[in-house]
């Protein structure tokens, strides 16, 4: 069984993996055995993670990009392609979020979390879909969000741009499926990052989310990894159009005392 879970020459692209829950999922899938390139804005976050990858052995890139910015990104695939051969996983990560009360959420704010949310897993999905649709096979694994299925207080748009998320995995899962590209979704709880320390420690909010988590505790972003890796992996070939809830029990809570 162990056979199935190996990903050893394959090439992981994982967008948004300069840090939290896009570098635990990187460093997951290096460790299962893929050469995996990270990619951001932050050159210098970017050049830290790549030297993790290859402390493990792997082969990796070192090249910015940009979600919103699709010649950005395709840039990346030719370099990745050139230098590592093909590319097998996708794995979209970059991701923003903005909480106000919706009355007070201007035009700008709006746009930069749907830009970066879902139209950046749009044009990632697009550029290396294309690559992957090429060659008959690949895996993209997108990060969908307890949002897609629940509303959460003032996050709308927030809300709005994982739900498209997820939608969009099922429309692209249907359509490549077919063609040997396998389009997946992993949807996570909540994960404690240094970005929501304050917001879930010492909070109503935070108290809220840990009471409906019936495993009483918050994720660590590490316990993403494995669900990346089955989802990148042969135990997974016949897995398509799926949003894997990686929760703590959170989706199917109802009254927990």
């Amino acid at each position: 069984m162990g056979g199935l879970f190996d990903l050893h020459g394959r090439v992981a692209v994982v967008l948004g993996g300069t840090s939290g829950i896009g570098r635990a999922i990187a460093l997951g899938l290096a460790d299962a055995g893929a050469d995996v390139v990270v990619s951001g804005r932050r050159q210098q976050q970017l050049a830290a993670v790549a030297d993790e990858i290859e402390s493990r052995g792997r082969r990796t890139l070192r090249q910015i990009s940009d979600v919103n910015e699709p010649s950005s990104l395709e840039a990346l695939r030719e370099a990745v392609l050139e230098t590592l051969g093909g590319v097998d996983v996708l794995v979209n990560c970059a991701g923003v979020t903005h909480r106000a009360p919706s009355t007070e959420v201007d035009h700008a704010a709006w746009r930069r979390v749907l830009d970066t949310n879902l139209d950046g897993t749009w044009h990632a999905c697009q550029v290396f879909g294309e690559a992957m649709l090429t060659r008959g096979r690949g895996r993209i694994i997108n990060i969908a969000s307890l949002a897609s299925y629940v509303g959460l207080f003032e996050v709308a748009a927030y809300t709005a741009s994982k739900a498209g998320v997820a939608g969009l995995t099922r429309a692209l899962a249907v359509e490549w499926g077919g063609r040997g590209v396998h389009v997946n979704a992993i949807a996570p709880g909540v994960f404690r990052t240094d970005l929501n320390r304050a917001l879930l420690d010492g909070t109503e909010r935070g108290r809220e989310f840990k009471l409906r988590t019936p495993l009483g505790r918050f994720g660590r972003i590490e316990e993403l990894a494995g669900a990346a890796i089955f989802l990148a992996s042969d135990a997974a070939s016949y897995v398509n159009g799926e949003i894997l809830t990686v929760d703590g029990g959170f989706l199917a809570s109802g009254v927990n005392q």
